[in-house]
């Protein structure tokens, strides 16, 4: 039972998105020294101004095609509680718990539900611990990744237990070090004053650039990585089962695939009925007469 179900308009929104965000964050690597892209300054602001468009179209298409009043309520329960989660370890070696979150409930609710949950979650804790800033709009297109790939793991309906246990954690410690490594790629361009063996070199042949892009991840953000994944493996098998029976019994109970039914009017009351005209009649075991 899916949350949102998703139509051509809401997928090919989805896919014009995460392409513009992968050219956002792939394009200095593949700037040729005399375009004059790989010296622009622009560039990392235009991609800010249009990410939040390009990710309320996304969201307004997926709702449009699907979000009724019981998955709103729900998206607003499971953001509010990821946002809550975030500034629990903001900033605290990496240990961030709302991935856990993120990764069961876009397993429980699907694809569309989960890009979606996870823009708005990291939004609403962007907003929580003061983390509003160039940067949100990429987090809030890599949390919507993260979530929506929970979505489209297999098995939604067949897996269960320990084994699903074990591939929710395998993809939430895979998808904790993923979201470090792209979201490097938004700010180690346009960093400047590092050593030569880790800074990127505008115009320099990618496989050059990618090497100093690894021993810029090695030296400064593996630490907070590694963490975040150890943590998200840990809550998910030792929580994981209780978390994901209560989205399960909360989904079954929304019934979001049930179509509404509308019954037929039945026939009107007798008047003599309506006004309980049976009350008239003689009380048992009068004889029906006042006579001895």
């Amino acid at each position: 039972m899916r949350a949102v179900r998703l139509g051509p308009r809401s997928v090919t929104a989805l896919v014009l998105t995460s392409a513009t965000g992968v050219a956002a964050f792939t394009w200095p690597l593949l700037a040729d020294r005399a375009s004059g892209l790989a010296h622009s300054r622009d560039a990392p602001w235009l991609f800010a101004a249009l990410l939040p468009l390009l990710l309320a179209v996304a969201v307004a298409t997926v709702s449009e095609t699907g979000l009724d009043a019981k998955a709103v309520a729900m998206l607003g329960v499971l953001a509010a509680a990821g946002a809550a989660l975030r500034p629990l370890g903001a900033g605290t070696a990496g240990l961030e718990p709302m991935f856990f979150l993120m990764v069961l409930s876009g397993r429980v609710l699907g694809p569309g539900f989960g890009f979606v949950l996870g823009a708005v979650s990291m939004f609403a804790g962007a907003l929580l611990t003061g983390g509003v800033g160039p940067w949100m709009p990429f987090q809030m297109l890599t949390m919507g990744w993260v979530s929506m790939g929970a979505g489209l793991l297999p098995g939604p309906a067949t897996l269960r237990g320990g084994r699903e246990r074990v591939l929710l954690a395998g993809y939430g410690a895979v998808s904790a070090l993923l979201y470090g490594l792209i979201m490097n790629l938004q700010g180690w361009p346009y960093i400047a004053g590092l050593g030569s063996g880790i800074s990127f070199v505008p115009g320099d042949p990618l496989p050059e650039n990618l090497a100093r892009y690894g021993a810029y991840v090695l030296a400064t953000s593996l630490g907070w990585d590694v963490p975040r994944a150890l943590l998200t493996v840990m809550l998910t098998l030792t929580l994981g089962g209780t978390v994901l029976r209560a989205l399960r019994r909360a989904t079954r109970r929304a019934a979001f695939d049930a179509a509404p039914v509308f019954a037929e009017p039945g026939p009107e009351p007798d008047p003599g009925e309506r006004r309980g005209g049976a009350a008239s009649a003689p009380p048992p075991g009068s004889g029906g007469s006042s006579a001895e």
